[in-house]
């Protein structure tokens, strides 16, 4: 269906606030406006203030507060290690794009595990042996984000242990990085690079030059940590319960394969040649972009996983800085020039890592190493800071369900229920 604007006056009515309060909306990323063609007046998507209204009545009750809060939502936990302000991503008070331009990955993880780099990446690291990587190959049967979680957790529960303390944690955190790229890319690292920022010891086993490698090393900062997503969430919660690190990295790990999450580069890898052949942008082309957009999960190609982001309105930074270091792609820059003039939508990170892996022409799955490798950096910032932390996170459910007292008198009349009810 083809979009549907309103006009300033329009949106501020529907919310029922003055102009200046919905233009601050738009100024705190909660709304997106667009400028009228040869005016100086500003549009609203129909949908958008829609879903602004929807937000705002749930914010009404302490209930419908909590519930918002765990869907993009409010903060729920004080964290000291990556924000999002003004459609921008910042590690400890640090933009993340100018931090891509020069740090690698291990001084990013020094700074935000509280710890220096030299200290923590010059120690004695275990190294996989050839032998655990050729079982490991041998148990895989094709490249898959899962294999990547297989091989990790088959490394880590075989044939390595830590011991759990406060002090250790960061050492730990050095080893379980190592051991996740090995298990990663099912390659062994020559010796000689073992103390090697993770990117050149990927430059190695890729066989890629340095200018190759230099964008695998931006790819690995921007994808370090992104707030409280899903992965860091789960990290979290498993770290509160006082389990071991690599138990929370794996839970991380987990997390990520989830095709809301980083497995979404497995979808867009299966659907890159047939959006890349899509027809020049024409008035039927941009209904078939619209359709495959509005119908997630009915077998139309998931546009809307590859485009856009709620916390960035104006376009992912991460995502914008990736592909501004690939070279010019006609098809590509076609399709995210439809997708943006039929939706407003710019490509996502996971977008990009699939670009970036095509034109390096990294192995199949390699998009989703490169995003586990770097965020398990966040993983383990989170689990380390939760752990000083202290506490348990445990929430309440907000229970929906019949009341024990219907539960009962249904299940005395139905010998069925009765069944279910006793042993529950």
């Amino acid at each position: 269906m083809p979009e549907v604007w309103m006009s300033a006056n329009e949106a501020a009515q529907r919310l029922k606030v003055s102009p200046p309060t919905l233009y601050a909306y738009v100024s705190r990323g909660l709304l997106q406006s667009e400028r009228v063609a040869g005016s100086r007046s500003k549009r609203y998507r129909r949908s958008d203030v829609e879903k602004l209204v929807k937000y705002r009545e749930t914010l009404r009750s302490p209930k419908g507060a909590v519930q918002a809060s765990l869907s993009w939502g409010l903060p729920v936990l004080q964290s000291a290690l990556t924000t999002i302000k003004d459609g921008r991503l910042y590690y400890q008070g640090r933009d993340a794009v100018a931090l891509s331009d020069t740090e690698s990955l291990e001084e990013l993880a020094a700074s935000l595990w509280g710890c220096e780099a030299r200290e923590l990446f010059n120690a004695e690291l275990s190294e996989p042996s050839e032998a655990q990587l050729r079982r490991l190959k041998l148990s895989t049967e094709k490249p898959s984000p899962q294999r990547s979680l297989n091989a990790f957790m088959a490394l880590v529960a075989q044939e390595f242990t830590f011991a759990q303390t406060n002090e250790t944690l960061a050492l730990q955190g050095a080893q379980l990085l190592h051991l996740l790229r090995a298990a990663t890319t099912l390659l062994h690292c020559p010796s000689a690079l073992a103390h090697r920022p993770v990117h050149l010891q990927l430059q190695k086993v890729w066989g890629l030059n340095q200018a190759q490698s230099e964008l695998i090393r931006r790819a690995l900062i921007l994808c370090a940590d992104h707030e409280l997503n899903v992965s860091s969430f789960t990290t979290r919660c498993v770290a509160s319960s006082g389990a071991r690190l690599d138990a929370c990295v794996i839970a991380g790990l987990a997390a990520l394969t989830g095709t809301r999450h980083g497995g979404i580069t497995s979808i867009i890898e299966d659907h890159w040649e047939r959006w890349m052949s899509l027809p020049s942008v024409t008035m039927s082309s941009r209904a078939h972009i619209l359709e495959f957009l509005d119908r997630p999960g009915t077998g139309a190609a998931p546009l809307d996983l590859a485009f856009g982001h709620p916390l960035y309105p104006k376009g992912d930074p991460r995502a914008k800085a990736i592909l501004a270091g690939l070279p010019a792609d006609s098809q590509r820059m076609r399709l995210e020039a439809q997708v943006h003039a039929a939706s407003g939508l710019l490509p996502s990170l996971d977008f990009a890592l699939v670009a970036l892996r095509r034109h390096l022409a990294l192995p199949l799955g390699s998009a989703f190493a490169l995003f586990a490798i770097g965020r398990a950096v966040g993983w383990i910032a989170h689990a380390i800071e939760q752990a000083k932390q202290g506490n348990l996170i445990r929430p309440r459910a907000d229970y929906v369900g019949p009341m024990p007292g219907v539960a009962r008198a249904a299940s005395a009349s139905d010998p069925a229920q009765r069944r279910i009810v006793r042993f529950r």
